[in-house]
């Protein structure tokens, strides 16, 4: 009695805090090496445990403006060159993954299993699509219309399965009913009564693709053949070809785009929250 008392005393007192040490201690063994990197990239020397002659920009300009070795083009091209790549990957997976979460949330209809596992797994790895791509359109697999494609291609069922999740724990029949017995159309209704109750899977769905899409790196490298290399070929240059410091510069820049586009795009999603009827 008395030793299955003290059990439960000693997991109710110190249970909790196991549980926070555990996880403080995990997202600090995940975190060092993103903060460690982006402090080594304002640093002039790393020879020992820890980069030390601080504090220089000289890392960051070799990056941003290009003068790095390997580098032929700079940083600002790169970084608007993929941010409009990724976006367009994300418009063509709103335009076709929503309507596709939403028949699959809303109707039971012969092969709707198949349409659901088919849009929420991924359709090949990067590689084998890229290889893919170059055999089926030489043509098109040089230019960029090819990676906009293929970014939408791989990254579809993170934007499927987001916004399914969101509209799954709607009542969609109850807010189609109510729309249309005020009178609007179903096309209206779906545009600003369902679309915007999903936001939030259509927010996080847009991050996770967008951001997978900008680091893709199999498939950019399999398909890109000249002009303005993807941001991630970018940053593999500066990393194979430069210092490990410059190279730390290069990779604290896209630690900072990532972090910027997803801060953005939560803002945005919670400037307007709640149902919407």
């Amino acid at each position: 009695m008395s030793t299955d008392f003290d059990g439960e005393s000693l997991s109710s007192r110190f249970g909790r805090q196991a549980v926070t040490l555990v996880l403080i201690a995990t997202v600090l063994f995940l975190a060092s090496p993103v903060i460690l990197t982006f402090v080594s990239s304002f640093a002039t020397d790393w020879t020992g445990v820890l980069p030390k002659g601080f504090f220089t920009t000289q890392n960051w300009e070799a990056v941003i403006f290009g003068n790095d070795i390997g580098a032929n083009v700079a940083l600002g091209s790169s970084l608007f060159y993929s941010v409009g790549l990724a976006l367009g990957g994300v418009v063509i997976n709103l335009v076709v993954g929503v309507p596709i979460a939403y028949a699959v949330a809303r109707y039971d209809f012969w092969g709707r299993d198949w349409i659901n596992i088919f849009a929420i797994l991924p359709l090949a790895p990067g590689i084998i699509l890229g290889i893919a791509f170059l055999r089926t359109y030489p043509d098109l697999s040089t230019s960029g219309i090819a990676l906009v494609i293929g970014y939408s291609l791989l990254k579809a069922p993170y934007m499927v399965m987001a916004v399914q999740s969101s509209f799954e724990s709607m009542d969609l029949q109850q807010l189609e009913e109510s729309s249309r017995s005020l009178g609007a159309s179903w096309f209206r209704t779906f545009l600003t009564i369902i679309v915007p109750n999903a936001r939030t899977g259509i927010i996080a769905g847009s991050i996770i693709s967008w951001t997978l899409a900008a680091a893709e790196f199999n498939f950019s490298y399999i398909v890109y053949s000249r002009g303005t290399p993807p941001l991630s070929l970018f940053l593999f240059k500066n990393i194979t070809n430069s210092s490990f410091l410059n190279a730390a510069a290069a990779v604290s820049v896209f630690f900072l785009l990532i972090a910027g586009v997803t801060i953005a795009l939560q803002i945005i999603g919670h400037q307007r929250s709640g149902p919407t009827v």
